[in-house]
């Protein structure tokens, strides 16, 4: 992947110099995690049922982004902490089968951005910060911006959204670690 500095991002043509639509690939975006576990690290995986992304790269503030997760259909790194995640003390899958996320501010940070947000786990919405790079995929050529990843990196607190179950085993800190694989839909 060719890094795009945020010069770039900052200096659009007049063909990108308004808000852009962009569709995830599904298939090649991966919503990871990881936390503490008595016995080693916890990883995991949750698939994406629903993303609207928008990117302007004039004006980066006006970019948006918009996620829905798959709680129910999150894998761990061994199944038995699969399923005590999706159990009713942890994300508690059975009445809350998704997690969402909505941008509430995307500003330039270094050679990436930082995105402010609203994650919403449990039925509990809580404000998150992720810090952001974007990258062109591997092959484009340069200048093209027309199929890019992005990994937004940040953490959050089980607790914060009531997520405390098997504390006694499980940390409560929960790293984030997310690529997604974007295209422009026009």
């Amino acid at each position: 992947m060719h890094r795009l500095i945020l010069a770039l991002l900052l200096a659009a043509t007049p063909a990108q110099a308004e808000p852009v639509p962009y569709r995830l690939d599904t298939t090649a975006s991966v919503v990871g995690f990881k936390t503490s576990f008595a016995g080693g690290p916890i990883t995991g995986q949750m698939p994406v049922t629903r993303a609207d992304l928008t990117l302007d790269f004039d004006s980066v503030a006006n970019s948006r982004i918009h996620v829905t997760l798959d709680a129910a259909r999150a894998q761990a790194s061994f199944p038995f902490a699969a399923q005590a995640m999706k159990g009713a003390d942890v994300l508690n899958t059975g009445q809350f089968p998704t997690i969402s996320f909505a941008s509430r501010r995307v500003r330039a940070a270094g050679t990436g951005a930082v995105v402010d947000g609203d994650l919403t786990i449990r039925g509990v919405t809580r404000p998150i910060r992720l810090d952001a790079q974007l990258y062109q995929q591997k092959g484009s050529a340069p200048g093209d911006l027309s199929r890019l990843s992005i990994r937004l990196t940040g953490s959050i607190s089980r607790a914060a959204y009531g997520a405390t179950g098997w504390a006694d085993m499980v940390g409560d800190a929960v790293a984030l670690d997310i690529l997604a694989r974007i295209t422009r839909t026009n």
